[in-house]
């Protein structure tokens, strides 16, 4: 999970020099200079936004999957160790009607 958060910050602060130095190559104004380098800015920080809030959902979701499972998990052990619970008491009884027998 980490190398993925590398990778996308990685590209972003690419995808932003990328746009600030084309954007200082490129033949303007200053004061449109200015402007479209704080659009693109904007832009990236937007875009930055929402790929960290679909970030969120699917940890969210992740989290809500693996909730379920542990629940589901929970129940199957509780189930078993009444299943568990039910036989000991067969042979205890068996054993005490056998011992009953035999006086």
């Amino acid at each position: 999970m980490k190398d993925n958060t590398k990778i996308l910050s990685a590209l972003v602060l690419g995808a932003a020099a990328g746009a600030v130095l084309g954007l200082l190559f490129a033949p303007s104004k200053g004061s449109e200079l200015r402007q479209q380098i704080k659009d693109n800015a904007e832009d990236i920080i937007d875009e930055l936004a929402e790929k960290i809030n679909e970030g969120k959902e699917t940890l969210s979701n992740l989290k809500d999957k693996a909730m379920e499972k542990a629940d589901g998990l929970k129940s199957m052990v509780q189930d078993e160790v009444e299943n568990y619970k039910g036989k000991a008491k067969n042979v205890a009884n068996a054993h005490t009607n056998g011992s009953n027998l035999n006086n």
